[in-house]
Protein backbone atom coordinates (compact mmCIF):
# COMPACT_ATOMS: atom_id res chain seq x y z
CA UNK A 1 0.00 0.00 0.00
CA UNK A 2 2.90 2.18 0.88
CA UNK A 3 4.53 1.55 -2.71
CA UNK A 4 1.04 2.76 -4.68
CA UNK A 5 1.14 5.56 -2.22
CA UNK A 6 4.82 6.56 -2.91
CA UNK A 7 3.84 5.66 -7.06
CA UNK A 8 0.81 8.14 -6.75
CA UNK A 9 2.64 10.86 -5.34
CA UNK A 10 5.75 10.96 -7.31
CA UNK A 11 2.70 10.52 -10.55
CA UNK A 12 1.54 13.59 -9.61
CA UNK A 13 5.03 15.61 -9.14
CA UNK A 14 5.87 14.30 -12.25
CA UNK A 15 2.77 15.96 -13.81
CA UNK A 16 2.69 19.18 -12.45
CA UNK A 17 6.71 19.23 -12.99
CA UNK A 18 6.36 18.14 -16.75
CA UNK A 19 2.40 19.48 -17.66
CA UNK A 20 1.37 22.19 -15.49
CA UNK A 21 5.00 23.24 -13.78
CA UNK A 22 4.94 25.67 -11.34
CA UNK A 23 4.70 28.93 -11.15
CA UNK A 24 7.81 30.54 -12.87
CA UNK A 25 10.17 31.82 -10.17
CA UNK A 26 10.43 32.00 -6.95
CA UNK A 27 6.73 31.45 -6.08
CA UNK A 28 7.73 30.95 -2.99
CA UNK A 29 8.25 34.45 -2.15
CA UNK A 30 4.98 35.88 -3.68
CA UNK A 31 2.40 37.65 -1.44
CA UNK A 32 -0.44 36.13 -3.07
CA UNK A 33 0.63 32.53 -2.81
CA UNK A 34 2.26 33.03 0.71
CA UNK A 35 -1.36 34.30 1.95
CA UNK A 36 -3.27 31.54 -0.40
CA UNK A 37 -0.61 28.37 1.07
CA UNK A 38 0.13 30.10 4.63
CA UNK A 39 3.63 29.67 4.26
CA UNK A 40 5.50 30.11 7.33
CA UNK A 41 8.93 31.85 7.06
CA UNK A 42 10.81 28.74 7.93
CA UNK A 43 8.81 27.02 4.86
CA UNK A 44 10.18 30.13 2.84
CA UNK A 45 13.74 30.00 4.04
CA UNK A 46 13.45 25.98 3.23
CA UNK A 47 11.86 26.37 -0.47
CA UNK A 48 14.92 28.71 -0.98
CA UNK A 49 17.64 27.10 -0.09
CA UNK A 50 16.36 24.12 -1.99
CA UNK A 51 15.74 26.46 -4.85
CA UNK A 52 19.74 27.21 -4.69
CA UNK A 53 20.90 23.67 -4.21
CA UNK A 54 18.91 23.14 -7.68
CA UNK A 55 19.62 25.91 -9.44
CA UNK A 56 23.09 25.15 -10.92
CA UNK A 57 22.43 22.13 -11.80
CA UNK A 58 19.38 23.41 -13.82
CA UNK A 59 21.41 26.06 -15.38
CA UNK A 60 23.55 23.87 -16.46
CA UNK A 61 21.32 20.79 -17.94
CA UNK A 62 19.45 23.92 -19.21
CA UNK A 63 22.64 24.84 -21.08
CA UNK A 64 23.35 21.22 -22.53
CA UNK A 65 20.29 21.57 -23.96
CA UNK A 66 20.86 24.19 -25.13
CA UNK A 67 24.47 23.45 -26.95
CA UNK A 68 22.97 19.95 -28.34
CA UNK A 69 20.10 22.20 -30.19
CA UNK A 70 22.91 24.73 -31.66
CA UNK A 71 24.50 21.67 -32.99
CA UNK A 72 22.08 20.05 -34.40
CA UNK A 73 21.10 22.51 -35.86
CA UNK A 74 24.46 23.44 -37.49
CA UNK A 75 25.11 19.86 -38.57
CA UNK A 76 21.39 20.22 -40.59
CA UNK A 77 22.05 23.09 -41.93
CA UNK A 78 25.52 21.75 -43.83
CA UNK A 79 25.57 20.98 -47.30
CA UNK A 80 26.53 17.50 -46.82
CA UNK A 81 23.96 16.05 -44.38
CA UNK A 82 25.27 13.40 -41.75
CA UNK A 83 22.92 11.48 -40.22
CA UNK A 84 24.69 9.27 -37.83
CA UNK A 85 26.36 12.36 -36.57
CA UNK A 86 22.45 13.99 -36.09
CA UNK A 87 21.20 11.20 -34.45
CA UNK A 88 23.85 10.86 -31.82
CA UNK A 89 23.52 14.55 -31.19
CA UNK A 90 19.72 13.35 -31.11
CA UNK A 91 20.29 10.67 -28.78
CA UNK A 92 22.74 13.25 -26.44
CA UNK A 93 19.49 15.57 -26.46
CA UNK A 94 17.15 13.22 -25.53
CA UNK A 95 19.25 11.99 -22.33
CA UNK A 96 19.83 15.99 -21.17
CA UNK A 97 16.24 16.47 -21.86
CA UNK A 98 15.94 13.58 -19.00
CA UNK A 99 18.36 14.40 -17.05
CA UNK A 100 16.57 18.24 -16.93
CA UNK A 101 13.35 16.25 -16.43
CA UNK A 102 14.72 14.45 -13.24
CA UNK A 103 16.59 17.21 -11.74
CA UNK A 104 13.13 19.33 -11.95
CA UNK A 105 11.72 16.46 -10.34
CA UNK A 106 14.08 16.09 -7.58
CA UNK A 107 13.55 19.70 -6.75
CA UNK A 108 9.93 19.23 -7.11
CA UNK A 109 9.36 16.51 -4.63
CA UNK A 110 12.21 18.37 -2.09
CA UNK A 111 9.71 21.13 -2.20
CA UNK A 112 6.44 19.07 -1.75
CA UNK A 113 8.48 17.60 1.35
CA UNK A 114 8.24 21.21 2.78
CA UNK A 115 4.10 21.42 2.34
CA UNK A 116 1.94 20.14 4.34
CA UNK A 117 -1.13 18.45 3.15
CA UNK A 118 -3.45 21.21 3.02
CA UNK A 119 -0.89 23.32 1.88
CA UNK A 120 -0.57 21.15 -1.22
CA UNK A 121 -4.01 20.53 -1.98
CA UNK A 122 -4.33 24.18 -2.20
CA UNK A 123 -1.08 24.94 -4.43
CA UNK A 124 -2.91 22.22 -6.89
CA UNK A 125 -5.68 24.45 -7.37
CA UNK A 126 -3.64 27.21 -8.16
CA UNK A 127 -1.88 25.78 -10.55
CA UNK A 128 -5.26 24.34 -11.87
CA UNK A 129 -6.49 27.68 -12.29
CA UNK A 130 -2.98 29.01 -13.40
CA UNK A 131 -3.60 26.21 -16.59
CA UNK A 132 -7.29 27.25 -16.94
CA UNK A 133 -6.43 30.81 -17.48
CA UNK A 134 -3.83 30.02 -19.96
CA UNK A 135 -5.79 27.66 -21.41
CA UNK A 136 -8.60 30.39 -22.16
CA UNK A 137 -6.28 32.88 -23.23
CA UNK A 138 -5.11 30.65 -26.05
CA UNK A 139 -8.46 29.75 -27.17
CA UNK A 140 -9.26 33.40 -26.93
CA UNK A 141 -6.78 34.54 -28.92
CA UNK A 142 -7.41 32.18 -31.70
CA UNK A 143 -4.85 30.76 -34.87
CA UNK A 144 -2.22 33.21 -35.67
CA UNK A 145 -2.73 35.76 -38.33
CA UNK A 146 -2.16 34.33 -41.92
CA UNK A 147 1.39 35.88 -43.32
CA UNK A 148 0.89 36.24 -47.43
CA UNK A 149 3.92 35.83 -49.47
CA UNK A 150 5.10 38.43 -52.04
CA UNK A 151 4.12 37.20 -55.50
Amino acid sequence: MRRLLVAAALLACAAAAQGQGLPPGKWWQRQAVVQELQLTNEQQNRLDEIFRDAASDLIDARAAIEKLQIAIRGELDKAQVRKTEILRLATQLSDARGKLFERELVMLLDMRTVLNDQQWARMRRVLDRMQENHQERRQGQGPPPQRRRPQ
